[in-house]
Parts: C-alpha cells; structure tokens; sequence
C-alpha cells in the first residue's frame, strides 16, 4: 500500500493561517529587507572578492572532487565534502563557505549580521542572515562553480579517527549538489559516488566514538512544516541514515575546532553542563515504569539508539530524554579557557564552525581557528568582537526558537481547525503541571492537554474543543 500523503491545510484555513503567520512576524519584530546599504555593499563584494587562487593566494583545491548534501531546494549552501578510504582509513576534506571573505569588518553587511544573529526559518519563507547574493549566490557552495571555502583537512585511522588535522583557505569546485532523499537512496541501490559510499563507513564508526565518549544523538522524528502547491502541511519522519553520518562529519569538526581554540587560549564554545544526578535518576525511573528499562551498564547513547522509534513507549522516552540536557549556550574566552568547556549531549568540547552562511558566531570560530592552525595573528575585529558574541546569539536564538514554536503550533491549528468535535487518538508523552503533553497521530500535532492525568506511553482518545489559528491555541479533552 502506497504510503498516506499529509494532509494539507484546509483550504477554509489557508487565508486565516497566512494572516496568522504575517501577524507572527510583526509580534516579533523579525527583520524584512536589508537596509540600502548593506544590500549594495553585499552586491559590490559579490563581484569584487578574488576567487581566482592565482590572484588571491589561496590554495587551489579544484582538483578534489566535493559534493554538497542539503535539503531539497536548498541554495545557501555551508558545506562540501570529499572522504576518499585509505589502506589505513581515510581522508576526509571538508570545505565551509568562506563568508568572512566578503564581509568588511564594521560594515553595513557586517553590522545587520549582528542585529540578526542568524536565518530565521519561517513557513512563509526564511529570513536570511546575510544578503541572498552573498549567502543563495557568490558565498554559497554551488556546484560547478570556483568559490573560496576554509578547508579541513582530517586524516583518520581505521576508528575514524583523526590523526592529523589541517585547515586552510582554498578555491574548490563542488561537482554535484545532492538531496538527502536522493544520496539515501544511491548508497542504497549502490550506485554512490566513492564520497557518499565511504560516508557509510565513517558515519557508524563515529557512533561507535560517540558512544564510547558519552555521548548521545537523539534522532527523534522531527516535525517539519513544508510549504505544498500554495498550501501547508506536516511531515513527521525520523532521520534518514545518510543524515546522522553527514551530521557525524559536522560533530567532527566542531570538536576539532573546539580543541584548537582550547590549546590557543582563545574562541568560542558551545557548552551544556551534564545531566544532574537526580534527573538522570528520575530518567532511569520512568524507563522502568515505560516497560523499557534503562539498565545499568548500558551507556546512555546506545539505550537511546537501541529504542524502537514507533512505539508509543519509546516516543515518551525521548520526549523525557530531550529534556534531560539544558542549558545549551556560548562561552567565549581570551585567555584562560572556561572551567567546565564540555558539549554533554555530544560528550566533548565543541564549537560552531559549519555553518557560516546561516549562524553569526561561526563567522569568528573560523577567523580564528585558521589562524591559530597556522601560526597566525587572530584579527583584531575577531578578538575585540568575541565578548559581545553569546549575549548576541543567546538573543538570537531566543527568537528562533519562539518563532519556531509559534509557527508550528498556528500551522497544526489550522490542520485542525473546523474539526471541533472530532476525536483523535493520542499517545501520552509526559506529564506536565496540570496535564499531559501529548501526540496526535493524524496529523502529527503535539499539545497540551489540561487535567489530562495519564501515564506516560498511554494511548489516549482525546475530543477537540477549540482550534484557534490567530493563537495557535489547540484545546483537546479526555473523552471514553
């Protein structure tokens, strides 16, 4: 039977969901066009930044045969790779657009980067950090095309890992732009190019070194809003494989990264503290009480990655598992390193530095990781503006996740608006203060359901009451 297409947005609901969501924007006070200035300073840049190695100096890497692997439709491309299997593991090449080439410290580009922090991703179309000619067109990873990258160059043994690493600014070539559906599917059929096919190999061995480090990849099926012919729906799947290997090569080198600025006295990390014991404890407990016991010897990660995604037991466990790290910010420093510099969730320090194009701080980790890889100064504009970073992108990031939240709960009312009355079946996700926490199972819309008083992993018969797509308001009862 073929697979079940998600429903789109009523038509009925379609008109009030655009209103809704405009609304959403102008409540936050989201950025609309880049001012006149920084557009046409991104313009001048765009066609005056050298590409050519021979004119810039930069290493000329066109020889290596990178490949992107986005979402479809993606344009701002952060990151090609290239892993080629030696006789005693393997090279892997990992370029990152070069952003910084063409933003001018102190700019107008430079400045509305800051107020921005990061893109936003809106259902009705995102908000980008830098001007589209720099991040969709001459910054963005394109393939067939000469565009300047900073270049990691990781050589790893048959454990993958890294026994030397280099970075430099370099001129590459992509070859071919892939689809995280369409590489799936080549490693599949084994039709892959080498890159893609050798992926799989480095992708379970860096589980393995995740696991063996403490740390965990939750993997939970991800809620997506995709816009449709005009229309909204959701889509509800769990990662594809070649995804978690692709994220394993970005982990990597956030780790690299980490531990350059560590030994140079200097950058910015992205930390979370450990776990406290008590709710590690309470974790544990309502493993047991779910019918899937967390046992002791068992490494958090590998219980995780042992679960059963579609069941409704393992569904409350990695609701209960995503809310056992918090905390998650930046730490930047210039001169002695933080006291407790550890990522817990990924079990190692860790940096942002893949994703320059879409997030302001990896602007500066990689400014100052190239530097001090090779000897360099650090520039003065990357030392002076380091401080003022996390309380940018905790503000940054304040913003994302309202807008993220927001717009997900006005999209699921409008799939379920005019339905009042209509009773849905549910799984109980975990209790909450006066209530449950609860997911639908067509359509896939998570909510709260007050006085609900249900064990977790329960499947539950909830009666809508109210669906209000200027709110996002979902109101659903306990019904027989």
């Amino acid at each position: 039977m073929p697979a079940r297409r998600p429903r789109l947005v009523p038509a009925r609901a379609h008109d009030e969901l655009v209103e809704s969501l405009a609304t959403l924007r102008q409540d936050l006070e989201l950025p609309t066009a880049f001012p006149p200035d920084a557009d046409a300073e991104a313009r001048r840049s765009a066609v005056e930044v050298a590409v050519d190695p021979s004119a810039s100096g930069l290493h000329d890497l066109r020889e290596v045969e990178f490949l992107t692997i986005d979402p479809a439709g993606s344009t701002d491309l952060d990151q090609a790779l290239h892993l080629e299997r030696t006789a005693t593991g393997a090279v892997l090449h990992y370029a990152i657009a070069d952003l910084p080439a063409f933003v001018a410290p102190g700019g107008a580009v430079d400045e509305e980067a800051r107020r921005r922090g990061q893109t936003l991703y809106a259902a009705d179309g995102r908000i980008p950090l830098h001007p589209v000619v720099l991040s969709e067109d001459a910054a963005s990873l394109l393939p067939g095309l000469d565009r300047r990258a900073f270049v990691w160059r990781f050589v790893l043994d048959d454990g993958a890992q890294p026994v030397e690493v280099t970075l430099r600014r370099a001129v590459i070539r992509s070859r071919t732009q892939w689809t995280y559906a369409d590489a799936q599917a080549a490693v599949d059929a084994g039709t892959a190019p080498p890159s893609l096919d050798a992926l799989a190999w480095f992708g379970a061995l860096r589980l393995e070194r995740e696991s063996e480090r403490g740390g965990a990849s939750l993997n939970v099926p991800e809620t997506r809003i995709v816009a449709d012919d005009g229309g909204y729906r959701l889509e509800r799947d769990a990662p594809l494989a070649i995804e978690d290997w692709n994220a394993q090569v970005s982990l990597l080198t956030g780790m690299a990264a980490a531990d350059i600025m560590l030994r140079g006295s200097i950058g910015i990390l992205r930390t979370m503290p450990a776990a406290e014991p008590d709710d590690v404890a309470a974790f544990r407990r309502q493993t047991v009480a779910l019918g899937i016991p967390w046992e002791d010897g068992v490494r958090y990660g590998d219980y995780l990655r042992g679960l059963h995604r579609e069941s409704p037991a393992a569904l409350a466990i990695l609701d209960a598992a995503a809310g056992l790290f918090r905390g998650a910010g930046y730490e930047a420093f210039d001169g002695t390193p933080p006291d407790d510099p550890l990522q817990a969730a990924i079990g190692a320090p860790y940096a942002h530095v893949t994703a320059p194009l879409r997030r302001l701080v990896d602007r500066w980790s990689l400014v100052i990781c190239e530097a001090l890889a090779n000897g360099r100064e650090i520039p003065g504009w990357a030392r002076e503006g380091l401080a003022s970073l996390p309380k940018t992108m905790a503000r940054s990031d304040g913003v994302a996740n309202r807008l993220d939240a927001a717009t997900l709960d006005r999209v699921e009312a409008a799939l379920l608006a005019g339905q009042e009355g209509r009773v849905f079946e549910a799984v109980v996700l975990g209790r909450r203060e006066d209530g449950a926490r609860v997911q639908l199972s067509d359509p896939p819309v998570a909510a709260k359901v007050a006085g609900l008083d249900t064990a977790p992993g329960e499947t539950v018969r909830l009666r809508l009451v109210r669906a209000d797509i200027a709110t996002g308001a979902v109101v659903l009862e306990a019904t027989a």
